[in-house]
Protein backbone atom coordinates (compact mmCIF):
# COMPACT_ATOMS: atom_id res chain seq x y z
CA UNK A 1 0.00 0.00 0.00
CA UNK A 2 1.62 3.30 -1.02
CA UNK A 3 1.91 6.04 1.54
CA UNK A 4 -0.75 8.11 -0.22
CA UNK A 5 -2.80 8.11 2.96
CA UNK A 6 -0.28 10.53 4.39
CA UNK A 7 -1.79 13.10 2.02
CA UNK A 8 -4.87 12.91 4.25
CA UNK A 9 -2.73 13.73 7.29
CA UNK A 10 -1.19 16.69 5.48
CA UNK A 11 -4.66 17.97 4.64
CA UNK A 12 -5.67 17.98 8.29
CA UNK A 13 -2.44 19.71 9.28
CA UNK A 14 -3.25 22.42 6.74
CA UNK A 15 -6.71 22.79 8.32
CA UNK A 16 -5.09 23.16 11.74
CA UNK A 17 -2.67 25.78 10.44
CA UNK A 18 -5.49 27.74 8.83
CA UNK A 19 -8.23 27.46 11.47
CA UNK A 20 -6.42 26.63 14.70
CA UNK A 21 -7.73 24.43 17.51
CA UNK A 22 -11.37 24.33 16.45
CA UNK A 23 -13.84 22.08 14.66
CA UNK A 24 -12.70 23.68 11.40
CA UNK A 25 -9.12 22.82 12.35
CA UNK A 26 -10.03 19.14 12.04
CA UNK A 27 -12.25 19.79 9.00
CA UNK A 28 -15.66 19.37 10.60
CA UNK A 29 -17.88 22.12 9.10
CA UNK A 30 -20.25 22.45 12.08
CA UNK A 31 -19.43 22.15 15.78
CA UNK A 32 -22.86 20.78 16.65
CA UNK A 33 -22.41 17.99 14.10
CA UNK A 34 -18.97 17.23 15.51
CA UNK A 35 -20.50 16.94 18.99
CA UNK A 36 -23.12 14.56 17.59
CA UNK A 37 -20.33 12.37 16.23
CA UNK A 38 -18.58 12.31 19.61
CA UNK A 39 -21.79 11.20 21.31
CA UNK A 40 -22.39 8.48 18.73
CA UNK A 41 -18.80 7.24 19.00
CA UNK A 42 -19.05 6.90 22.78
CA UNK A 43 -22.26 4.89 22.41
CA UNK A 44 -20.04 1.98 21.39
CA UNK A 45 -20.10 1.01 25.08
CA UNK A 46 -23.86 1.52 25.38
CA UNK A 47 -24.60 -0.97 22.60
CA UNK A 48 -21.99 -3.52 23.68
CA UNK A 49 -23.83 -6.82 24.31
CA UNK A 50 -21.30 -7.70 27.03
CA UNK A 51 -19.80 -4.47 28.39
CA UNK A 52 -16.84 -4.61 30.76
CA UNK A 53 -17.72 -4.79 34.45
CA UNK A 54 -16.42 -1.33 35.26
CA UNK A 55 -17.80 2.17 35.56
CA UNK A 56 -14.68 3.54 33.88
CA UNK A 57 -13.92 1.70 30.64
CA UNK A 58 -10.73 2.52 28.77
CA UNK A 59 -10.76 4.09 25.32
CA UNK A 60 -8.24 4.82 22.59
CA UNK A 61 -9.10 7.80 20.37
CA UNK A 62 -7.43 6.59 17.17
CA UNK A 63 -6.77 9.52 14.86
CA UNK A 64 -7.43 11.85 17.76
CA UNK A 65 -6.59 15.09 15.96
CA UNK A 66 -6.81 17.89 18.52
CA UNK A 67 -8.42 15.58 21.13
CA UNK A 68 -11.79 17.30 20.90
CA UNK A 69 -13.37 13.99 21.89
CA UNK A 70 -11.55 14.28 25.22
CA UNK A 71 -12.91 17.79 25.69
CA UNK A 72 -16.40 16.50 24.97
CA UNK A 73 -15.97 13.62 27.43
CA UNK A 74 -14.94 15.99 30.21
CA UNK A 75 -18.00 18.17 29.56
CA UNK A 76 -20.39 15.20 29.58
CA UNK A 77 -20.76 12.11 31.75
CA UNK A 78 -17.53 10.45 30.66
CA UNK A 79 -15.05 12.12 33.02
CA UNK A 80 -14.10 8.80 34.65
CA UNK A 81 -13.29 7.00 31.41
CA UNK A 82 -9.62 6.17 30.87
CA UNK A 83 -8.66 8.08 27.74
CA UNK A 84 -5.67 7.79 25.42
CA UNK A 85 -5.15 9.29 21.97
CA UNK A 86 -3.14 8.34 18.90
CA UNK A 87 -2.38 10.27 15.74
CA UNK A 88 -0.01 10.10 12.80
CA UNK A 89 0.66 13.84 12.99
CA UNK A 90 3.33 15.11 15.35
CA UNK A 91 1.74 18.55 15.14
CA UNK A 92 -1.59 17.30 16.46
CA UNK A 93 0.00 15.11 19.13
CA UNK A 94 2.12 18.03 20.37
CA UNK A 95 -1.04 20.13 20.65
CA UNK A 96 -2.87 17.35 22.50
CA UNK A 97 -0.06 16.91 25.03
CA UNK A 98 -0.10 20.65 25.73
CA UNK A 99 -3.87 20.59 26.29
CA UNK A 100 -4.03 17.39 28.32
CA UNK A 101 -0.63 16.79 29.95
CA UNK A 102 -1.98 14.03 32.20
CA UNK A 103 -3.39 11.97 29.31
CA UNK A 104 -1.45 9.46 27.24
CA UNK A 105 -0.88 10.25 23.57
CA UNK A 106 0.89 8.10 21.00
CA UNK A 107 2.37 9.31 17.72
CA UNK A 108 3.06 6.85 14.95
CA UNK A 109 1.85 4.80 12.00
CA UNK A 110 0.56 1.38 13.07
CA UNK A 111 0.81 0.13 9.48
CA UNK A 112 4.51 0.91 9.32
CA UNK A 113 5.80 0.36 12.86
CA UNK A 114 5.06 -1.52 16.06
CA UNK A 115 3.84 0.85 18.76
CA UNK A 116 3.73 -0.03 22.45
CA UNK A 117 0.07 0.75 23.09
CA UNK A 118 -1.66 -0.24 26.32
CA UNK A 119 -4.70 -2.50 25.79
CA UNK A 120 -8.08 -0.74 25.97
CA UNK A 121 -11.72 -1.78 26.08
CA UNK A 122 -12.79 0.33 23.12
CA UNK A 123 -11.24 2.11 20.15
CA UNK A 124 -12.97 4.91 18.26
CA UNK A 125 -11.89 6.08 14.80
CA UNK A 126 -13.90 9.23 14.23
CA UNK A 127 -13.24 10.78 10.83
CA UNK A 128 -10.36 8.47 9.97
CA UNK A 129 -12.22 7.03 6.97
CA UNK A 130 -14.52 9.87 5.93
CA UNK A 131 -12.13 11.71 3.58
CA UNK A 132 -10.11 10.02 0.86
CA UNK A 133 -8.72 13.23 -0.67
CA UNK A 134 -6.59 12.22 -3.73
CA UNK A 135 -6.87 8.47 -3.19
CA UNK A 136 -9.02 6.44 -5.53
CA UNK A 137 -11.96 4.52 -4.07
CA UNK A 138 -10.01 1.26 -4.41
CA UNK A 139 -6.95 2.71 -2.66
CA UNK A 140 -9.04 4.08 0.19
CA UNK A 141 -10.91 0.79 0.53
CA UNK A 142 -7.61 -1.10 0.75
CA UNK A 143 -6.29 1.35 3.35
CA UNK A 144 -9.51 1.06 5.37
CA UNK A 145 -9.42 -2.72 5.34
CA UNK A 146 -5.75 -2.87 6.30
CA UNK A 147 -6.17 -0.40 9.14
CA UNK A 148 -9.29 -2.05 10.53
CA UNK A 149 -7.56 -5.43 10.45
CA UNK A 150 -4.61 -3.99 12.34
CA UNK A 151 -6.55 -1.96 14.91
CA UNK A 152 -9.52 -4.17 15.79
CA UNK A 153 -7.40 -6.77 17.67
CA UNK A 154 -6.05 -3.94 19.84
CA UNK A 155 -9.49 -3.47 21.46
CA UNK A 156 -10.61 -5.91 24.15
CA UNK A 157 -14.32 -5.30 23.55
CA UNK A 158 -14.92 -3.43 20.32
CA UNK A 159 -14.52 -0.37 18.17
CA UNK A 160 -16.50 2.38 16.44
CA UNK A 161 -15.76 4.08 13.13
CA UNK A 162 -17.63 6.13 10.57
CA UNK A 163 -17.65 6.48 6.78
CA UNK A 164 -19.70 8.57 4.36
CA UNK A 165 -23.02 7.13 3.24
CA UNK A 166 -24.03 6.13 -0.29
CA UNK A 167 -27.62 7.08 0.56
CA UNK A 168 -27.18 10.74 -0.43
CA UNK A 169 -28.42 13.02 -3.20
CA UNK A 170 -24.88 13.66 -4.40
CA UNK A 171 -21.36 12.56 -3.51
CA UNK A 172 -18.19 14.60 -3.05
CA UNK A 173 -15.19 13.27 -4.94
CA UNK A 174 -12.85 13.83 -2.00
CA UNK A 175 -15.01 11.90 0.49
CA UNK A 176 -15.17 8.14 1.04
CA UNK A 177 -18.72 6.95 0.31
CA UNK A 178 -18.58 3.25 1.19
CA UNK A 179 -21.49 0.91 0.34
CA UNK A 180 -22.76 -0.84 3.44
CA UNK A 181 -22.81 -4.25 1.78
CA UNK A 182 -19.16 -3.92 0.69
CA UNK A 183 -18.14 -3.13 4.25
CA UNK A 184 -20.40 -5.80 5.79
CA UNK A 185 -18.92 -8.48 3.54
CA UNK A 186 -15.39 -7.56 4.62
CA UNK A 187 -16.23 -7.36 8.33
CA UNK A 188 -18.07 -10.68 8.33
CA UNK A 189 -15.39 -12.51 6.38
CA UNK A 190 -12.28 -11.02 7.99
CA UNK A 191 -13.03 -9.53 11.43
CA UNK A 192 -16.32 -10.28 13.17
CA UNK A 193 -19.99 -11.04 12.52
CA UNK A 194 -20.92 -9.00 15.59
CA UNK A 195 -21.51 -5.46 14.38
CA UNK A 196 -24.15 -2.75 14.35
CA UNK A 197 -24.62 -0.25 11.51
CA UNK A 198 -25.98 3.04 12.84
CA UNK A 199 -27.66 5.49 10.49
CA UNK A 200 -30.02 7.31 12.86
CA UNK A 201 -28.27 10.55 13.81
CA UNK A 202 -29.05 12.85 10.92
CA UNK A 203 -25.69 13.17 9.15
CA UNK A 204 -24.69 11.97 5.68
CA UNK A 205 -22.63 9.13 7.07
CA UNK A 206 -23.03 5.96 9.10
CA UNK A 207 -21.22 4.58 12.12
CA UNK A 208 -20.31 0.96 12.72
CA UNK A 209 -19.89 -0.64 16.13
CA UNK A 210 -17.77 -3.77 15.75
CA UNK A 211 -17.47 -6.24 18.64
CA UNK A 212 -15.40 -9.35 19.32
Amino acid sequence: MPNDYRDIVQHYEQCLAQHGDSHLGVDWPKKEDADTRYRVMLDVAKFDPAPPDTAAPSLLDFGCGAAHLRSYMLQQDFQDWKYAGLDLSEKFVTLCRQKFPKATFYCGDVLQEELSIQPVDYIVMNGVFTEKRSLTFEEMLSYTQQLLSKVFPMARRGMAFNVMSKQVDWEREDLFHLPIDTLAHFLTKELSRHFIVRNDYGLYEYTVYLYH
